[in-house]
Order: C-alpha cells, then sequence, then structure tokens
C-alpha cells in the first residue's frame, strides 16, 4: 500500500511516521512528501532510509492513501489533484472542515458516515476532537443543550517555532515570536483572529466541527481559547448543559465504556488528568467528573490529550486504517 504524508518533517508529520511504523498495515511503501528545503533528506522507516519528496512527484506515484499536515493552502491546491486520480485524502488543515459534501471524521464518534466515494476526508481541530470524544457518551444519552468550555492549549499546537519561542524565553534568550506576547510564565486567551462577534478562530471552530461530528446543529458551545507554557497536551475544562438530569456516577460509567476514553478520577488521590501524563499516548484522558452545585442537568469534566497524537497524528491513522478495514481497496 502506497501511503504519502504530506508535511512529513513537520511535528504532526514525524507523529504520523511512528504511528505508521507501529501499525498494523504490512507492506506500506511510504512516501514522505515535504517543502523543497526537506527534499532530499532522509527518513528512516522500518529499518530503511526513504528519501523525501516534492508534492508533484508524489502526485505522480499514485499513492492509495495521502495523509496531509502541510497546511490550509497547501491542502487546498494538491488535495483534489491526489482526489482527482483516486488517493484518499486525509487532512489535518482546517481547509475541508466546513464543506458539506467532506466528512469531519473522529472514528469512534462517527467513522461510519464516510463512504467509497468521500475521497477528501477532514480531521478536526485537536482541541475539538478531544472535547468531543468526552461529549459523544453523554449527548447519545441525555442530550446535549449547551457546553461551555475553556482550553488549556500547549504551544506544540502552534508548531516548532512556538516551542522555539518558549525555551529561547525560559533561557533568557531572544527568539522569533509566534505570539504576540512571551508564553513563558504567561497565560495568552488568544487563538486564531479576533473575529467580529469577540470569539476567535479557534473558539468558532469549536463551536462549528462539534455540531457537525456530533450531529447536532442546535447545540450551543461558547469557548475560550488560552494558549499555556506547557510543551505538550492540550487541556479542556467542559461545563456541559444536558435536556435532562445527567447524574455524576452515570456520566463516568458512560466515560468508562467510551472506547479511545480513560477516565482518572480520584482527586481525593490527586489523581486527574494533566498533561504531563497525557503526552505521548493515544487516549483522552477524563476526570473531575461534578455534578453542578445548583443544576442536575449540568455536568461539569476535565478533559486532557497529547494534541499531536490524538489531536491529530493517531486521528488521521485511525480514519486510514478505518479505511483498510472497511475494504475501500480493492
Amino acid at each position: 500500500m502506497k501511503i504519502a504524508i504530506v508535511g512529513a518533517t513537520g511535528l504532526v508529520g514525524r507523529q504520523m511516521i511512528q504511528l505508521l511504523e507501529q501499525s498494523k498495515t504490512d507492506n506500506i511503501d511510504l512516501i514522505p512528501v515535504a517543502t523543497v528545503q526537506s527534499v532530499g533528506k532522509k527518513i528512516l522507516f522500518r529499518g530503511r532510509e526513504i528519501t523525501v519528496t516534492g508534492i508533484e512527484n508524489a502526485i505522480e506515484k499514485k499513492p492509495d492513501i495521502a495523509l496531509f499536515s502541510a497546511g490550509g493552502g497547501t491542502s487546498k491546491q494538491y488535495a483534489p489533484l491526489f482526489a482527482a486520480q483516486g488517493t484518499y485524502v486525509i487532512d489535518n488543515s482546517s481547509a475541508w472542515r466546513r464543506e458539506k459534501d467532506v466528512p469531519l471524521v473522529v472514528p469512534e464518534v462517527n467513522g461510519d458516515i464516510i463512504k467509497p466515494e468521500d475521497y477528501i476526508i477532514a480531521n478536526p481541530n485537536c482541541s475539538t476532537i478531544q472535547l468531543v470524544m468526552a461529549l459523544a457518551p453523554v449527548q447519545k444519552q441525555f442530550g446535549i443543550k449547551r457546553v461551555v468550555v475553556s482550553t488549556y492549549q500547549s504551544v506544540s499546537g502552534s508548531g516548532k517555532k512556538a516551542i522555539q519561542q518558549m525555551e529561547a524565553e525560559r533561557r533568557g534568550e531572544e527568539a522569533e515570536k509566534v505570539y504576540p506576547w512571551p508564553i513563558d510564565k504567561n497565560l495568552i486567551p488568544h487563538g486564531g483572529d479576533f473575529l467580529d462577534n469577540g470569539f476567535t478562530m479557534e473558539e468558532d471552530k469549536l463551536l462549528f466541527e462539534s455540531r457537525k461530528i456530533l450531529d447536532c446543529p442546535e447545540m450551543e458551545v461558547a469557548a475560550t481559547v488560552v494558549r499555556v507554557p506547557v510543551t505538550g497536551g492540550h487541556s479542556i475544562s467542559a461545563a456541559i448543559e444536558c435536556e435532562k438530569a445527567c447524574p455524576a456516577s452515570e456520566v463516568t460509567n458512560l466515560l468508562h465504556s467510551m472506547a479511545g476514553v480513560k477516565v482518572i478520577d480520584n482527586p481525593r488521590n490527586n489523581e486527574y488528568p494533566m498533561p504531563l501524563f497525557a503526552e505521548g499516548k493515544d487516549e483522552v484522558f477524563v476526570g473531575r467528573i461534578r455534578n453542578d452545585l445548583f443544576r442536575p442537568d449540568i455536568i461539569h469534566m476535565w478533559i486532557v490529550s497529547d494534541n499531536l497524537r490524538k489531536g491529530a497524528a493517531t486521528n488521521a491513522v485511525q480514519i486510514l486504517e478505518s479505511l483498510i478495514d472497511h475494504k475501500f481497496f480493492a
């Protein structure tokens, strides 16, 4: 099976390669794709060196699947060219998420919506993925009217240069600025450009994408995105208003039975999800599950996941494996 990774030398691309190396899929002919600056470099995959190539060359090789993690502009330009020749594209950018006919997929939640003719499949935003993993069983059992969300997003979500900025600031050195303010020893309530309504693009993604994935067009989502001085792992505080009473014990049992979710909720022993332990793992960790003090129809929870793994690379590779399992290929 020919699998191209567009953006192979980036943070998410490298995670995709690592996951494919460990995957159950045998006989992978990997085609690592990157910008001109990286063409010709070598990548080690399953014990052999593979040369990084350009995207035009990758199209000519007609891969079965192309995993994209190279930005929206690249995806808009090249994903249709791959799709036109029968390559399934799984795109990690925001380029296709709002397209009506493009499925936006978290396999454990709505993986069954993919059809053989869906040659472009969108990978959701990292924070959206971990949020809907926790919301899905609650929505199914109790119905959800409104979610108030605050995210605590690590700098790796902004790429290599953001990590370099934080590390340089910790050493007291100057670095290229990704953020408008210092990030070390600071919190920045700003993710994406601000919209006319006072929310940011990142906050708007949480609203739109959660509704689309859960097929809840009327669900209200009010989000505040905050960037925090953590290298890897996003955290979310969520207050979920349901259509009826949602006892914490029942919600906890539902989350225990949700594939891909791990409940860590023993606060008396200081056991709760943290980025410190989520980094490098594929699960979504949920804890601090408790009912509102005043409303039995509101449940509060704390949700943590590695934004480069389940928030990006893992979810994309799971979609890939789903295509293979459903025999989309001759």
